[in-house]
């Protein structure tokens, strides 16, 4: 704890008090939004983890699939079939304020086809791929999205647990140190101005004795 550099008085006394109050409504809003923030996050980080599993799982089954047709391909064969694609997408964001954090919504628009090659020369399986792969990155969009997420949260959750931290172990405890201070300077003043006072009177009743 440090005391803050200001003079004893009353005047300060109230001031320090005014700011005490306001650090500790600012605190206690902090504290609350931290929460907030921290239940959100853990929120997002669950969703994360249950499509990454999706995501894992369903690459490792397209490139299973994708390798046994290409196993019944040639190399001729399968160059020709994807050589020529005609599917475009567009990823449009859309940045949306939760808890005042920045929050990036993906959306993607999609147009043409992924299979461009015809069914002569090539087989089933190569379609099932295919298929496979363009779905996972509609699912690999929205997982960037949500680790995206995750990350805003959590860069504004780390900036708030700091300001939490200062308050509470920093300017509330200097504000509460500087106020027993210039209470107990105030309390000196107070007694050495009543001895002061004292003192006088002794002095005038002594004076008046002796006339």
């Amino acid at each position: 704890m440090t005391l803050l550099n200001v003079n004893p008085t009353r005047m300060a006394l109230m001031d320090i008090k005014r700011r005490t109050k306001s650090a500790q409504r600012g605190h206690k809003l902090l504290k609350d939004k931290q929460d907030g923030l921290m239940q959100q996050f853990l929120l997002i980080i669950r969703s994360a983890k249950a499509i990454r599993a999706r995501v894992e799982e369903g690459l490792g089954e397209a490139f299973r699939t994708f390798l046994v047709a290409s196993a019944w391909l040639t190399d001729g064969q399968l160059d020709n079939a994807l050589s020529s694609p005609q599917a475009k997408i567009e990823l449009v964001v859309d940045i949306k304020s939760v808890m005042s954090v920045r929050i990036p919504f993906f959306k993607i628009q999609k147009s043409g086809t992924v299979k461009t090659y015809g069914l002569a020369g090539t087989n089933a399986l190569l379609d099932k791929a295919v298929e496979a792969f363009d779905e996972l990155f509609v699912v690999l969009i929205e997982l960037a999205q949500i680790e995206k997420q995750a990350e805003a949260l959590a860069i504004e959750l780390e900036t708030t647990r700091r300001r939490v931290n200062a308050l509470e172990h920093k300017m509330i405890p200097d504000f509460k140190e500087t106020v027993k201070y210039i209470k107990m300077k105030l309390d000196e003043t107070e007694r050495a101005g009543i001895v002061g006072i004292m003192r006088i009177k002794k002095q005038i009743e002594v004076a008046e004795g002796a006339a």
